[in-house]
């Protein structure tokens, strides 16, 4: 099969194997190079592992900190007469080179929203690791089905209010234009709290502290955006604030039954993911950030912050 790029909307459908490994490549070659760190996590849990932030966060977690990872994603695999999805081979590339280290990566595909794959994964984690000492949630989907409801929600990247007029950016064309977003029902608010708020996180969590598969001196990162005021008007005052302010919510609720340093949630900088691709503005704004923060010498890409992170943020000393 000769792979071409085909674009539809904001995202490629078709996905290089070799393109990914070489980025899984660069990525592990840039934390090798920052050295190793050896007061890091050992028995880690990573939630959508298999692109941006969160395999990022799988790669430092073992290639720095010498860890064995568990990771949960839902990617598409390769058929005869299409490509699988860029994070189908990230995972298996991430996977070849931990091994080569004497790691022993374990990876399941499937719905992290739903009571069977978490009943799966606390298998696996007393299988293999016994205990958790972190777990990464790094998730990021449009639609989720509460597994003890049924009912499905979609979210909508919407303002609250009244209606925003602001710029974006055809990914496609290029152009940049002037386009008025209508602002969320009530229930479309409800609908993305319930999507992309912390009630999933904090349903993992309690699951696994019930199981007693979490380690003492636990520690959970649900990773979130802020953003700027230039964004504001889209993201943090509307429908994917409150689902933010939702996030803090159980990150407090996980510290009082675990401890206060417990849950964390980690503020992380635009960056281009599928995900952010979706929300109206946001590619604009990508776009002149990446140009300004590289012009100051500030830029950082998903694996330098998380990198980062880990090196400055969690160890005993932070």
């Amino acid at each position: 099969m000769i792979i071409e790029p085909r674009v539809r909307g904001f995202i490629c459908t078709t996905a290089h194997p070799e393109g990914c490994a070489r980025n899984v490549h660069e990525q592990i070659e840039y934390v090798l190079k920052q050295g190793a760190l050896a007061q890091s996590p050992k028995r880690v849990a990573v939630l959508g592992c298999s692109t941006g932030y969160g395999l990022a966060s799988r790669i430092v977690a073992t290639f720095a900190g010498g860890a064995d990872t568990i990771g949960v994603s839902l990617e598409r695999e390769p058929t005869a007469t299409r490509t699988g999805s860029a994070g189908w081979y990230n995972n298996r590339a991430f996977e070849i080179e931990a091994r080569k280290i004497g790691r022993a990566p374990v990876t399941l595909e499937g719905d992290a929203f739903s009571n069977e794959l978490k009943d799966a994964f606390i298998e696996r984690v007393r299988e293999k690791f016994g205990q958790l000492d972190l777990l990464v949630y790094s998730m990021a989907a449009p639609v989720r089905t509460d597994p003890d409801t049924g009912v499905t929600y979609r979210s909508a990247i919407k303002p609250l209010g009244a209606p925003v007029e602001i710029k974006t950016l055809n990914t496609e064309s290029g152009e940049v234009y002037e386009t008025v977003i209508a602002p969320a029902t009530e229930d479309e608010a409800t609908a993305t709290v319930a999507v992309m708020g912390g009630d999933d996180w904090k349903r993992w969590i309690d699951r696994l502290a019930d199981a007693g598969v979490l380690a003492p001196g636990f520690r959970t990162l649900n990773y979130t955006y802020i953003g700027s005021e230039l964004t504001w008007p889209i993201y943090w005052k509307g429908t994917l604030g409150r689902a933010k302010v939702d996030l803090d919510r159980k990150a407090d609720e996980i510290r009082s039954r675990l401890g206060r340093d417990s849950a964390r949630v980690v503020a992380l900088k635009a960056v281009v993911t599928q995900a952010s691709s979706a929300i109206p503005v946001v590619p604009l704004y990508g776009t002149v950030l990446f140009k300004v923060m590289k012009q100051l010498g500030l830029h950082e890409g998903c694996i330098e912050q998380i990198d980062r992170l880990f090196r400055t943020r969690l160890g005993p000393d932070a």
